[in-house]
């Protein structure tokens, strides 16, 4: 018998009649794309099937779409009120929802990334920093196995927070002069501390537009000259 398994809709869309094509992300499995009835009157589940509630779900992997790879939601129920996200907390999860729709293929079974994006969600409903979405992001790289080592410099030498360093491609980071320049699209340099203190997650206030600056720099190859569309909204609406 199929098993109740904590999740999350990260997107769904119309599909044929009453049913719609659902992307989960689901706990101990990770990205699944599923096909459900929404159902009608009292019967209907459209009040649960949005992002950040979470859910219990049971699925099957057949499915009326076997064509398309999809599993067959068999049960689905609210676990919990859905996450109070209001604001740039809100256009963050939507941010999340996003990359995760974009570089999380069904094939890549992340059975953790599911924990890391509810603490965000979490962290996201008690106020927005943007050090949560950083947080995230880290997590999701180094699922996709896209970010450098924050323990070792390219020379084999632990990182170290009086130092600054360069970024370089499929390296790691190379410990440089210092000086006063930030980092900026991959050409300025980045302070040992804010490395630091992302790998321990304790970013402060001024580290935030570095850390910021070396995510994008990691994300923008995996998600090619499309445009975020969340980022978009986050930048028309930000407060």
């Amino acid at each position: 018998m199929a098993t109740m398994k904590r999740g999350y809709v990260l997107h769904h869309r119309p599909f044929r009649e009453s049913s719609v094509i659902v992307n989960l992300l689901i706990e101990g499995v990770g990205r699944v794309d599923a096909i459900t009835r929404v159902g009608t009157g009292k019967r209907s589940i459209k009040s649960i099937l949005q992002p950040f509630q979470p859910l219990i779900i049971q699925f099957s992997a057949q499915s009326e779409a076997k064509n398309l790879g999809l599993k067959n939601i068999t049960q689905i129920e609210a676990a919990a009120p859905a996450m109070p996200l209001v604001g740039n907390s809100l256009y963050s999860g939507f941010y999340l929802n996003e990359l995760l729709v974009r570089l999380l293929s069904v094939e890549h079974q992340a059975e953790g990334l599911f924990i890391d994006y509810h603490r965000a969600l979490m962290s996201l409903a008690k106020g927005f920093c943007s050090s949560h979405l950083r947080y995230f992001e880290m997590a999701l790289l180094l699922e996709l196995g896209a970010f450098p080592s924050l323990s070792y410099d390219t020379l084999g030498n632990a990182l170290a927070a009086d130092c600054h360093y360069r970024f370089v491609a499929e390296s790691g980071f190379l410990p440089v002069v210092q000086h006063k320049e930030g980092f900026t699209h991959g050409k300025g340099q980045l302070s040992g501390a804010m490395l630091t203190a992302l790998a321990t997650q304790q970013l402060q206030t001024e580290h935030l537009n570095q850390a910021k600056g070396l995510m994008r720099y990691l994300l923008t190859p995996l998600l090619g000259n499309k445009p975020l569309l969340s980022r978009q909204l986050f930048t028309k609406n930000a407060q």
